[in-house]
């Protein structure tokens, strides 16, 4: 018989410097499930990505969508690689296969800033930042990808999709979202994020919106054109809460947010459907720095922290949410002093020794609680 509190993690480590931040991590999680309990992963390696393309023809075997399918969640390795590209010039992106195979549609970009680094911003608020960018991801602009038109080569076509369907679901997520964070201490609003006064689908989006806003009435709900929240996203994010928007909206504003808390190497993500959810870096492959132990493993680490919050709420198992917030904590605690400083953002601190001062600080943590029991 199966062990209930045994979940089957489908692992893709990716290329580049995926498989550099991904092995560790599984090792941090295996660590953090026996020192908390409750829980037990197994984690199950499957090909995929720029890499295998080039040496199989194949960018993601039918055998592996099959188990990635199966599984109880799915943890994912930045993919591609810049000189690998299909015939017409694409990359290789079986993320992106992922979500539309499994109805991802609801990406979640949380922008929040890691105590004792520098950011951008000079305001003192910019060190606080805390909101959440919710992307559609399997519609929007991105309905188009492999089906754009090229006329006489003098006229291309893509086309913007936007249905009600996965917009009601997009939005009571947004929704869902906002309430279990103003349960926290943050504002519960949510802004939907469009260019409703100019196109139709976008006007159409915005309508769904109000819709499921009238539902959701204990909650903050208003509207934000695209152009002026990038700039209000500079001038002063930390005003927002949830923020929804449509997939290349959604695609553009998530790095202009991951900008703002140090850059890609601190940005966690997930993909969430209603069935099935997978959890990445937001970072690319950064092939210029594979093999010299500089990638930051941040974002890798929050990503797998946000894979235990999902199924602890979708299996109702309180310890992987423990674990969860554990190693948030674990992280807070390992940047707080300033002294511990990623490549990317002038310092000296790499792979190896980012993930020692979490599995420190994990060990600080537990020893406080113990010691407070």
């Amino acid at each position: 018989m199966s062990n209930p509190s045994e979940f089957h993690i489908a692992v893709l480590p990716g290329d580049g410097i995926g498989p550099e931040v991904m092995a560790p991590c599984q090792g941090l999680l295996d660590h953090v499930a026996s020192k908390v309990g409750g829980f037990a992963l197994r984690f199950e390696t499957l090909p995929a990505g720029a890499a295998h393309y080039r040496d199989t023809g194949v960018a993601y075997p039918d055998t592996s969508r099959a188990v990635a399918a199966s599984a109880d969640a799915i943890l994912l390795g930045a993919m591609g690689l810049p000189d690998v590209r299909y015939p017409d010039g694409t990359e290789i992106s079986p993320q992106l296969d992922l979500r539309f195979d499994l109805e991802l549609y609801a990406g979640v970009r949380p922008v929040r800033a890691v105590p004792g680094l520098n950011y951008p911003l000079a305001d003192p608020r910019a060190k606080t930042l805390d909101f959440v960018l919710i992307r559609e991801s399997i519609e929007g602009l991105f309905a188009s990808r492999g089906k754009g038109t090229l006329e006489d080569n003098q006229i291309a076509t893509d086309t913007l999709v936007i249905t009600r369907d996965v917009s009601e679901k997009l939005f009571d997520f947004s929704f869902d979202l906002a309430r279990r964070r103003k349960e926290k201490g943050h504002p519960g609003n949510v802004t939907c994020v469009d260019k409703a006064n100019v196109f139709r689908s976008f006007a159409f989006f915005r309508s769904i919106f109000d819709e499921r806003a009238a539902l959701n009435p204990d909650l903050g709900a208003d509207h934000a054109y695209v152009d002026a929240t990038a700039l209000n996203m500079v001038r002063g994010p930390w005003a927002f809460d949830v923020l929804v928007t449509e997939n290349m909206f959604g695609d553009i504003l998530s790095d202009l947010g991951a900008g703002l808390i140090g850059g890609m190497g601190m940005a966690p993500s997930a993909d969430i459907g209603d069935n099935h959810a997978v959890f990445q870096p937001c970072h690319g492959t950064a092939p210029d720095i594979v093999g010299t132990g500089k990638a930051n493993p941040t974002a890798m680490i929050l990503s797998a922290a946000m894979m235990l919050d999902w199924l602890g709420d979708k299996h109702e198992n309180a310890a992987c949410n423990q674990a969860a917030d554990l190693i948030v904590a674990a992280v807070d605690r390992a940047f707080e002093g300033g002294d511990l400083v990623p490549n990317e953002l002038g310092g000296d601190a790499g792979t190896d020794v980012i993930f020692k001062a979490v599995y420190a600080a994990i060990e600080q943590l537990l020893a406080a609680q113990a010691a407070a029991e």
